[in-house]
């Protein structure tokens, strides 16, 4: 369900959210299912719990889990797509250093947009 790059950039707690969220949006995970405690899931990868603690507190913050007490945590019911200013200007910032990088690459305005096509297509459900 999650797989972690310890050698890379991104906090583990984010690369949690990231791949929950993708696992929902492909499918894998479906309103009501089940996801492993914060004990199991830590256990499972790895690393401390109060890591997957955070990475699940995003998540219920961003409304994409629940914890029911005594019964565990599950995928949303109701999943509310909805637009965040804050992230959205978050998500731009990086998006001008990766373009950036690809310009310094030598891809032009085309080759970008298509690569952010063939992204988004994988992204697809």
């Amino acid at each position: 369900m999650v797989t972690l790059d310890f050698k890379g950039n991104k906090p583990i707690y984010e690369q949690i959210v990231e791949q929950m969220k993708y696992n929902v949006m492909k499918g894998y995970l479906k309103p009501g299912d089940a996801i492993p405690s914060v004990r199991k899931l830590a256990l499972e990868l790895k690393i401390t719990p109060g890591t997957v603690a955070k990475a699940y507190q995003e998540l219920e913050h961003q409304q994409i889990i629940m914890t029911i007490r005594g019964k565990g945590t599950f995928i949303a019911d109701n999943i509310e797509l909805k637009l965040d200013e804050a992230k959205l200007e978050e998500i731009r910032k990086h998006l001008t250093t990766e373009i950036l990088e690809l310009k310094m690459m030598g891809y032009d305005r085309n080759r970008i947009v298509e690569l952010v096509k063939e992204i988004y297509e994988e992204m697809s459900i």
